[in-house]
């Protein structure tokens, strides 16, 4: 009895095992069937469709603003998404495309990488130009401050030079006065002579130094009119370097790679609507 008992109960777990394991085989089954039909009855997007949205995503490529300088900074990620735009469009199911279009799209791509390389060079350039600015003012004070210590420093000499020759002017007028006085006295006949020659002598001294007071400043005269040409000349060159680079410094407040990448996505939306003019129309299904 004991022994049947055994055997029963085995036969009836094994009948319930296959049934179960049955059971859950029809169930896997079923869902699959099931995963198999809503993907069959899920529609696919057509070519239109996904045209459409690739051109969406370029016009936006193509509008985007970067916000600051250097603008260089954005442009390995902003090309990155380009590709990955194509990318996703040319391995579409929907989509075919033909050697043409790989030769435009290749071009295309190459052209603005050129173009926003050139940029980057443009930045760099912009930038070392900033340290040329601030050398270039430093020269414009230097300038300056050498100009304005040459014009005291020849001040300074130029009135010292005028006070010796004018004192000496004085001089020799006191002596011209006395040896007049003298030449015109009721002296002796040898000292009237002798003042005579003495006021000769001292007339033509004072005739030489107030010769050499007029060319000293001539002189001078003209040596600070050719500083202030020559120091004219060399603030009006930095000025101008100055204006120039700050004209190149503004360029870093402007993106100048938009023209550049707005014309590369516009010229792939061509490219891919020359594609769908190509392209045979989908096939009708009856």
């Amino acid at each position: 009895m004991s022994y049947r008992s055994q055997t029963s109960s085995r036969k009836g777990t094994g009948k319930q095992f296959s049934k179960s394991t049955h059971e859950k085989k029809s169930k896997e089954k079923k869902q699959k069937q099931g995963a198999k039909y809503l993907q069959e009855e899920t529609p696919k997007a057509s070519t239109q469709e996904v045209a459409q949205k690739t051109l969406n995503s370029l016009n936006k490529l193509g509008n985007q603003i970067f916000a600051l300088s250097p603008f260089s900074q954005y442009f390995d990620e902003w090309l990155v998404s380009m590709r990955q735009v194509t990318s996703e469009f040319e391995t579409n199911p929907a989509i075919m495309v033909d050697n043409q279009f790989i030769k435009e799209r290749t071009q295309i791509l190459l052209d603005v990488e050129g173009a926003l390389a050139q940029n980057r060079l443009a930045e760099f350039t912009i930038s070392e130009e900033a340290k040329s600015l601030v050398d270039n003012n430093h020269k414009i004070v230097e300038v300056d401050k050498e100009y304005a210590e040459q014009i005291r420093s020849r001040s300074i000499k130029r009135n010292a030079e005028v006070q010796r020759l004018s004192t000496k002017i004085r001089e020799l007028e006191d002596q011209f006065a006395v040896q007049q006085e003298i030449r015109i006295s009721f002296y002796k006949f040898s000292a009237r002579k002798k003042a005579a020659q003495q006021l000769a002598q001292t007339t033509q001294d004072l005739k030489t130094t107030k010769n050499e007071l007029e060319v000293t400043l001539q002189t001078f005269t003209a040596e600070q009119e050719k500083l202030h040409d020559n120091y004219e000349k060399h603030k009006q060159e930095l000025n101008e370097n100055s204006d120039r680079l700050h004209k190149e410094l503004e360029k870093l407040e402007t993106d100048t790679s938009t023209e550049a990448r707005k014309t590369a996505c516009n010229a792939l939306s061509d490219c891919i609507n020359n594609l769908l003019k190509r392209s045979p129309p989908p096939a009708e299904i009856f």
